[in-house]
């Protein structure tokens, strides 16, 4: 356990709660004897994990609309997602399968991952209070959102570009209009001009964030479909 714990970076108090976390239904089926399986952890792990990550967003993310945030917190907490989480730290070789899961290749399946993810975090969580299951679950969310910054917000000055390039006589230009808030925090606020007319206005955490508001803000006006 103390190899995982390093991995993990947290330090148990009651040990049999990680210990818990890591038995899978097959294992416990098959052990019997008081062995429950990470079940009931991973139900509690998954909303702990939602909390974290919508709260995150929600704070750090003030210029995006409800829709996307969905979108993007769905993103990060998908099977997908945890499973490339669990393989990060190694979580596979230390969990507790039955036989015939062990031979099927039990410990690189997805769903398996995903779930003994969860079931870890409400381990955490139990253990340690939030704010350590936080500090758990951004060590892992945080790059996944640097990494897919780009892909975030990509579409909408190219698909606003395209438009405006079936008129080879106009042009579109970006213009920062004011910034709100402290240096750690900064809020900037942008202007796309077609021409001389402003055809639409975005706020974000950066100028390529409010630039991309802008632009999906100006294809709403021409009802292009976004």
């Amino acid at each position: 356990m103390e190899v995982l714990q390093n991995k993990l970076d947290y330090k148990f108090n009651n040990v049999k709660l990680l210990e818990n976390a890591l038995n899978h239904s097959s294992y416990a089926n098959e052990v019997r004897g008081g062995v429950t399986s990470n079940e009931r952890l991973e139900f509690l792990g998954d909303s702990v994990l939602s909390v974290i990550v919508a709260s995150y967003l929600f704070e750090n993310f003030k210029s995006i609309p409800e829709g996307e945030l969905t979108k993007l917190r769905a993103s990060l907490v998908c099977e997908k997602s945890l499973c490339a989480f669990s393989r990060e730290i190694g979580l596979g070789d230390f969990l507790h399968l039955g036989k015939g899961e062990e031979k099927g290749g039990g410990r690189e399946r997805d769903s398996i991952l995903a779930d003994a993810f969860e079931a870890v975090l409400a381990a955490i969580y139990l253990d340690g209070g939030m704010d350590e299951a936080k500090r758990f679950v951004l060590r892992f969310v945080l790059p996944e959102l640097q990494h897919r910054d780009d892909e975030v917000f990509k579409d909408y000055k190219t698909a606003l570009q395209e438009i405006i390039q079936r008129n080879p006589e106009e042009s579109v230009t970006y213009h920062l209009t004011g910034e709100s808030g402290p240096d750690h925090d900064k809020i900037f606020e942008v202007e796309v001009h077609l021409n001389s007319n402003t055809i639409g206005k975005g706020k974000g955490k950066s100028k390529k964030q409010a630039e991309q508001m802008a632009a999906k803000e100006a294809l709403k006006l021409m009802g292009a479909e976004i």
